[in-house]
């Protein structure tokens, strides 16, 4: 009887804290009663404990690609050359409750070294782009939007020319670090989904956006580049934009894109446009190694693009790379 009453007890007592406890509840292996094991119980019994929110998703991925043909004494001809292409992406998605704020950051440089030219080192990637939005939710999909979007490059740019009968190259410095830089602020209605297979799709329609072109650089200034008046170095715009962006689409298995597209027209002459396209798919052979398909098209109806006869004139630019080498996500 009394042993019975003890063991009811014991029982009587783990129950209750149970009832109570936050933590991890630590007990002996076993419960002694008179020197006789009364129960055998494991290291810990766990209880109620909390699940922590995450207000923060953060990462990123870092890529590096490089190329080297060495010749020497070959006859079939060409020439040694080297490429380096590296950049990431970064990214930092807040959301709690009926809010949410979501930031990219992505950075690309790259180079190619050809012997037998007079400027051997040349610059072949070089973008910046920074876009951040912050949004309070209206329903499920649908929420009110302020965007903040960012672009540039960091080295100084330039074309490459021989003049009719030199037998020398000369380059002319074309763009340079925030010139040009274009400033983009909206607030609007956005259309945002995440699906099962954690692809992202959203639709930003904005009716009030400001735009700012900057070309810093004195010289590119003077002459009223990338459509800032002659002497100035920052244009304003109003008008009205639309950004549509894909995150991380399976196209097939180990093959994902990402894209945005954003679109600004000037409430002035309405009907002009800007357009920006950004594409990356991204074939991954394992954890480390994959393949990049990234494309880049622009068009702006201010800027006038030499040509090779020497005419300048409204034009598309675009720029493809296909990418082979390292990728590391964080």
């Amino acid at each position: 009887m009394l042993r019975n009453l003890h063991l009811t007890g014991i029982l009587f007592f783990i129950l209750s804290l149970s009832a109570v406890a936050q933590d991890r509840l630590i007990i002996p292996d076993t419960v002694l009663i008179n020197g006789d094991t009364l129960l055998m119980l494991g290291d810990s019994i766990l209880v109620n404990e909390p699940v922590k929110e995450v207000f923060w998703k953060t990462g990123g991925n870092y890529n590096l690609n490089i190329q080297q043909v060495t010749l020497s004494n070959w006859a079939a001809g060409g020439t040694s050359s080297f490429a380096l292409n590296s950049g990431f992406a970064l990214f930092a998605n807040y959301k709690k409750d009926n809010k949410v704020w979501d930031t990219q950051l992505n950075v690309n440089l790259g180079f190619n070294r050809q012997g037998e030219r007079d400027f051997e080192t040349r610059k072949s990637n070089d973008n910046f782009v920074f876009v951040s939005n912050y949004g309070r939710q209206l329903s499920d999909v649908l929420y009110l939007t302020t965007q903040l979007d960012a672009r540039t490059q960091l080295l100084a740019g330039f074309r490459y020319s021989r003049p009719p009968g030199s037998e020398f190259e000369i380059r002319t410095k074309i763009s340079d670090l925030l010139s040009p830089g274009y400033l983009q602020s909206s607030t609007g209605l956005n259309y945002r989904k995440t699906y099962q297979n954690k692809s992202r799709f959203s639709v930003i329609l904005s009716p009030f956006t400001g735009r700012f072109t900057i070309v810093l650089n004195d010289s590119l200034s003077r002459v009223g580049a990338f459509g800032v008046t002659p002497g100035e170095n920052v244009r304003a715009e109003a008008g009205m934009s639309f950004a549509a962006g894909v995150a991380d689409f399976v196209l097939m298995e180990n093959v994902t894109w990402k894209a945005d597209l954003n679109l600004f027209s000037n409430y002035e002459r309405f009907g002009n446009l800007v357009v920006n396209f950004n594409s990356i798919i991204r074939l991954k052979v394992n954890k480390y190694i994959s393949t990049r398909i990234e494309t880049a098209l622009i068009y702006d109806e201010e800027v006038f693009v030499r040509q090779d006869d020497g005419t300048s004139k409204q034009a598309i630019q675009l720029q493809n790379l296909i990418n082979f080498g390292i990728s590391l996500d964080f």
